[in-house]
């Protein structure tokens, strides 16, 4: 099982974690005993099929959700037992993340909804920053439109746009081309990965899509709530960096 190097800078440790709903005999296990050290930069794909636990690996890895138990320090912060408010804060500049729902707020222009993080943060310019965030994804010509007036594709470039403007540590992307035809779903991709090597983020991408999942340097195959194997990629199975 791949291993980070002695002395790598590690983004995700994560120990013995497990995630439960329910009580008594009403009780289930989502994830049992996960443990996943990630370093920095990174290209981690985590498949697996419906049930498997990787979307709520991902949850509990971004503080979206509470592990139940165990040990996860993310991008320097330690999220287990953290508060709702508490788990915000930890995920504040450390984290991105680009869902397949776009979760664009529908009031707010392109402009805005990428400037939001960027005014929570304490940016010093966020909307000039915003303004130049959108021009990286080819989206110079439409930041004053509103959700409704952009495309799917269009949506989740503003959403990528958004989740590296604060220049995280680590994007979660859980299946970012779900909601996409195919041929925008490639677009996104590339972009993705464009956008990737030149903020320096490291990336865990959850999908079921084998292809996608061959395009990162490193493979996690989840099933039944633990890691079932962990594997590196051939050089050329992975996507320049």
């Amino acid at each position: 099982m791949p291993t980070v190097a002695e002395g790598a800078d590690m983004v995700i440790d994560a120990r013995n974690v497990t995630l439960s709903l329910g009580q008594g005999e009403a009780r289930v296990e989502i994830l049992k005993g996960v443990n996943l050290m990630v370093g920095a930069g990174e290209r981690l794909a985590i498949l697996g099929p419906s049930g498997s636990g990787k979307s709520s690996l991902m949850a509990v890895l971004s503080g979206l959700e509470s592990a139940t138990g165990g040990e996860i320090r993310v991008a320097g912060a330690d999220i287990v037992g953290l508060s709702e408010d508490g788990l915000a804060e930890a995920r504040r500049g450390r984290i991105g993340l680009v869902l397949q729902a776009f979760h664009l707020i529908p009031t707010m222009t392109a402009l805005e909804n990428v400037a939001v993080p960027l005014e929570l943060a304490g940016h010093a310019d966020p909307f000039g920053e915003a303004r130049r965030e959108l021009e990286a994804v080819g989206l110079g010509h439409r930041v004053t439109h509103y959700p409704t007036q952009l495309s799917g594709g269009e949506q989740q470039r503003v959403a990528l746009a958004r989740a590296l403007a604060i220049r995280p540590a680590l994007l979660f992307a859980d299946e970012p081309t779900g909601n996409l035809d195919a041929k925008t779903g490639e677009a996104i991709v590339e972009l993705l990965f464009r956008r990737l090597s030149d903020t320096g983020a490291t990336l865990v991408l959850i999908t079921h899509d084998q292809e996608l999942a061959a395009k990162c340097s490193r493979v996690i195959r989840m099933r039944d709530g633990r890691i079932a194997s962990d594997t590196l990629a051939a050089p050329a199975e992975a996507v320049a960096q």
